[in-house]
């Protein structure tokens, strides 16, 4: 792979250094911050080599390339685009100043929840772990010693991570708001303190104790904070501008005392007088709302949102879900909600191993089969962005079985013991009902696939092979030669796909067949072509020409223009380009190639504009 060469087509068809804000990259994704989207031609991207998928979120353009080859990619891009390298979380920053407020809202709860998730992840499946061996251990089915340190021990870490859940949220959020991570553990603690009567206690002891506050206006409830998130979000948010506007004010030389005092305590009482008990009844009314909707007859609430869960993971939504999953875990025990999250992410992976699987192209196909298992191990991007609303029918299929899926989940009531983790190993969180998680997950991914099978994917190569073969005519007057003879290894290796080579005797490119203008470069120096068949075409006037930044050459079409064969395309000044030193010999490539049984060269030595130079079929 000419990395390189990827990284000048990359940026040569995201806009360039004017529409190119930052960049950075991950494990396996390039990813840019760039100006507007609209000037990023994201179909010509996705059908560059090595690049297995494109797509949006986060505010950024997100370029799939794996492992191993985004640095490399990425170091050549950098050095093409003349910008400075920059990290992630400077990305993010760059991305979120770019975001609308909603935008900013989700981007923060996913700051505040991702870091936590595996302690969330950890003890959920140790909660599982060990609902299953007590209903074994209770029925008879297993015969251990439950009075054993492990065991006991195992017991009491089990819900470790939910007991003191707000100190993890405090202090992640204080990070995220700005504010001392240690004071937002702080409030946090007093959040959940012992002095607070145990909020899981309430529903069997009743209130025990109540309060006056602000000055015996009203009295609130002294119960704690546990399971609790979206007043605890809060109450941190507020900790963080008090604490920023105190460290404007206060004198240096007392604020290391005063600021920590003063902020901890005036965000204590409003989180204990007026946040807390607000958006509690907030919090309540959100997951009774949720929790309606699951329960709808016959599960039509499941099978909707089943459904649409995908779409929210397309708009970058899909953390806020967590606040859910935590709330139904501290109301009743289970969270009905995973289920539904992992019906819809095992159904893409249904959908994308469907297309896969029938696909004949083996660039597809590398890319929707380990696709498709990301997927069932609940990491659904390369599936959903790679695959599936690539070709937009395998997606929806992927959302119907997510909700067919989600609807047998409704029906069994099926729960999960904690959250964060779905597909495959999310049975470890259903261990109090693995047979319908198991259903749960067949469901959900046999109507994807069978979906999308039938109706959901229609092969390119098979629609090529019955199409019959196409000609293609000379580009230039001048003599063919085989792509192999080419000087320069990227065409003469079929990188960029099979193809022929003529040497001008005129500087006039023709078009070789019907088509429509894809691209053509602002060097002027290439030009790509699509036809209504799907055949994709790319001339390139000479080698490394690109260097020239378009002088010699002129355009006589522009993209999008419909053009019929033999008309002129482009005109260059030969001898000039000769005269700089450059060879002007010029490839025509197919450069879908992989999507065809056959690319064949008919005719070698002197050509014009009616000579059949190249049979595809």
């Amino acid at each position: 792979m000419d990395y390189r060469k990827t990284a000048q087509e990359i940026y040569d068809h995201v806009g360039k250094k004017e529409n190119i804000i930052s960049a950075a990259h991950c494990a396996t994704r390039l990813r840019l911050v760039i100006a507007d989207n609209d000037k990023a031609d994201k179909e010509y991207v996705e059908n560059i080599d090595g690049v297995k998928g494109v797509f949006f979120a986060q505010g950024q353009m997100q370029i799939i390339l794996g492992t191993g080859v985004v640095n490399k990619v990425y170091d050549e891009f950098i050095q093409i685009a003349g910008v400075s390298e920059s990290s992630k979380e400077e990305l993010k920053q760059v991305a979120a100043s770019k975001a609308n407020p909603v935008q900013r809202l989700i981007k923060t709860l996913g700051d505040i929840f991702v870091p936590i998730i595996p302690a969330i992840v950890a003890s959920g499946f140790l909660m599982g772990i060990m609902e299953a061996l007590n209903f074994m251990v209770n029925n008879g089915f297993l015969n251990i010693n439950t009075n054993g340190s492990i065991y006991v021990f195992a017991q009491l870490f089990s819900n470790t991570a939910y007991t003191f859940l707000p100190i993890l949220i405090a202090y992640s959020g204080a990070k995220v708001f700005g504010a001392n991570p240690y004071l937002g553990a702080v409030i946090g603690m007093i959040m959940i303190h012992p002095n607070l009567q145990n909020a899981w206690t309430v529903a069997t002891e009743g209130v025990q104790a109540t309060q006056k506050v602000w000055f015996g206006l009203y009295s609130i409830d002294m119960v704690g904070y546990q399971g609790h998130v979206i007043p605890v979000i809060i109450a941190v948010w507020v900790l963080a501008q008090i604490e920023k506007r105190l460290h404007k004010v206060v004198p240096a030389m007392f604020d290391l005392f005063v600021t920590p005092l003063v902020s901890v305590f005036v965000t204590g009482y409003l989180t204990l007088s007026i946040i807390g008990p607000i958006f509690v009844a907030v919090e309540n009314g959100l997951l009774d709302g949720i929790q309606w909707l699951i329960a709808l007859p016959f599960g039509i609430g499941s099978f909707v949102m089943g459904a649409f869960y995908a779409p929210t993971v397309v708009a970058g939504v899909h953390h806020m879900y967590t606040i859910i999953d935590l709330g139904q875990l501290a109301k009743f025990g289970v969270t009905y909600w995973l289920p539904l999250a992992s019906a819809a992410n095992v159904a893409q992976g249904g959908a994308a191993l469907a297309v896969g699987l029938k696909s004949k192209n083996q660039k597809i196909k590398s890319m929707a089969v380990p696709s498709a298992l990301s997927a069932c191990m609940g990491i659904t991007e390369p599936a959903i962005f790679g695959v599936n609303l690539r070709f937009g029918k395998p997606f929806i299929m992927g959302c119907l079985g997510g909700a067919c899926g989600a609807l047998f989940a409704s029906i069994t009531s099926l729960g999960a013991t904690g959250t964060g983790v779905t597909g495959i190993f999310g049975i470890l969180l259903c261990l109090n009902n693995p047979v319908s998680y198991i259903l749960m997950f067949a469901i959900a991914f046999g109507v994807a696939f069978v979906l999308t099978w039938m109706f959901g994917y229609k092969d390119e190569v098979q629609e090529t092979a019955e199409s019959g073969a196409q000609t293609l005519y000379s580009p230039l007057e001048g003599t063919a030669i085989p792509l192999s003879e080419v000087k320069d290894a990227t065409f003469a290796s079929e990188v960029l796909g099979k193809g022929m080579a003529v040497i001008p005797s005129k500087g006039e490119v023709k078009a070789p067949c019907d088509a429509t203008v894809s691209t053509i470069f602002d060097t002027k120096h290439a030009i790509g072509l699509a036809t209504d068949s799907g055949l994709e075409l790319l001339i390139h006037i000479g080698v490394d020409t690109v260097e020239l930044g378009g002088k010699f050459y002129t355009a006589h079409v522009k993209d999008g223009d419909q053009v019929k064969k033999g008309q002129t395309l482009i005109t260059f000044d030969m001898d000039a380009i000769k005269g700089e030193g450059y060879d002007v010999t010029t490839p025509l490539i197919v450069t879908n190639t992989d999507d065809y049984e056959e690319v064949k060269m008919l005719t070698e030595g002197a050509v014009d504009n009616s000579s059949k130079v190249l049979e595809v079929k």
